[in-house]
């Protein structure tokens, strides 16, 4: 929201830390939990359930309010008091709803760094090989004789990669004129991948085969990924999430067992 505009009152002190149990969902009757899963909204209101009860005792600075309540603002579109309360009232929320709303991500970066980031590097190691980003040109057909034509009037610069895969490209790299990516490195076939792996960027192989299709394949680049804030702050994410879904998993199973 614009810095004129503030979801808490003025001179309103900071809030307490709310007690986890507040954001405890309550137990569920049984034909409204049955409505619930028909509707695939279960598991959301689970999953919601963990994350709320999780940060429920994360306590922001001022400073830290401040700017997640302007950011929520921005990307609602609430740019006066007028547009807070209709938006409150279209959505049936009260003011400490949004703020807990506005407050969630600032909560959860919080409780991630301070729960699971010291086991990022360990999952960055293991994970390190899934992280690296590949761009390549790919031209693929059916045919082997043409594949090999291709590849020489590309290789003797008689014609562009971009323009034959325009043209005789078969797969959907036909709509990008034969650029892939930036995509993880193994997202590729394996044969595929460890070609690129092995590569330097620019340079052009052989066709290869693999399965039923003839691959013209060119290293464009390839970027190691590298533990920076950035992905020590996706690598604690990803675990929270995983703590998350082992949470979800157990209380499906208490549930089954009532």
């Amino acid at each position: 929201m614009d810095s004129d505009i503030s979801l808490d009152r003025p001179g309103r002190p900071s809030r307490p830390p709310v007690a986890a149990v507040e954001h405890a969902l309550p137990e569920i009757p049984p034909a409204l939990r049955r409505q619930l899963a028909r509707h695939d909204l279960l598991l959301p209101l689970l999953r919601r359930s963990v994350v709320a009860t999780a940060v429920a005792t994360v306590t922001l600075s001022e400073e830290e309010r401040k700017q997640a309540q302007q950011a929520w603002g921005a990307s609602h579109g609430i740019r006066s008091a007028e547009d807070l309360q209709t938006y409150l009232a279209q959505n049936e929320l009260s003011e400490a709803d949004v703020l807990w709303q506005a407050e969630l991500p600032a909560k959860l970066e919080r409780h991630c760094r301070e729960h699971f980031l010291h086991r990022a590097e360990q999952r960055f190691l293991a994970r390190k090989n899934q992280l690296d980003q590949v761009i390549y040109s790919l031209l693929r057909v059916e045919d082997g004789a043409l594949a090999r034509e291709l590849y020489l009037r590309i290789s003797e610069s008689e014609a562009d990669f971009a323009e034959l895969a325009a043209t005789y490209a078969k797969g959907p790299e036909r709509s990008t004129r034969g650029v892939v990516g930036p995509v993880p490195l193994l997202q590729a076939h394996p044969s595929l991948a460890e070609l690129l792996r092995t590569s330097r960027p620019g340079q052009l192989h052989p066709p290869l085969r693999i399965d039923r299709w003839w691959l013209v394949v060119r290293l464009e680049s390839l970027r190691s990924a590298s533990f920076d804030e950035e992905m020590q702050k996706r690598m604690a994410r990803e675990l929270f999430e995983e703590w998350v879904e082992q949470e979800v998993t157990q209380q499906l199973r208490q549930g089954v067992a009532r």
